[in-house]
């Protein structure tokens, strides 16, 4: 993982406008982003952003439905952890933070299910 986002909802069209506008402010401009479609109740094609426009792929398999991916042009991607809106701020701050620990090197279904403690759960990588 490369950090985390913890939107309020699960109204995608609404949240990752701020999410891509963050970014791009120090990573360079997020041109497509991919997801589970179990995720999300909508699963928009397109999303607008300031100025531009971001491609969403959508997976029904092989991608952890905890996790959202941003790609950047020339730059790379970003996997983050998707905190669920209804997480408690402090279980929020922990997964966060175990999420931007490089030494962790946990999914984000792991990182969920650690609750953000840091232990490695057995199995997991």
């Amino acid at each position: 993982m490369s950090g985390a986002w913890w939107p309020r909802s699960e109204d995608l069209p609404t949240e990752q406008p701020a999410l891509i506008e963050a970014f791009e402010r120090s990573w360079g401009r997020v041109t497509r982003m991919a997801a589970h479609r179990s995720a999300w109740p909508q699963a928009p094609g397109d999303l607008p952003v300031a100025g531009h426009t971001v491609r969403a792929a959508w997976f029904t398999s092989g991608f952890d439905p905890h996790a959202i991916r941003l790609f950047a042009y020339g730059v790379g991607r970003r996997d983050l952890l998707v905190v669920p809106p209804e997480t408690e701020t402090a279980t929020a701050e922990r997964l966060m933070t175990a999420a931007a620990d490089p030494a962790l090197r946990l999914t984000a279904s792991a990182l969920l299910r650690d609750g953000g403690g840091g232990r490695r759960p057995a199995g997991d990588t």
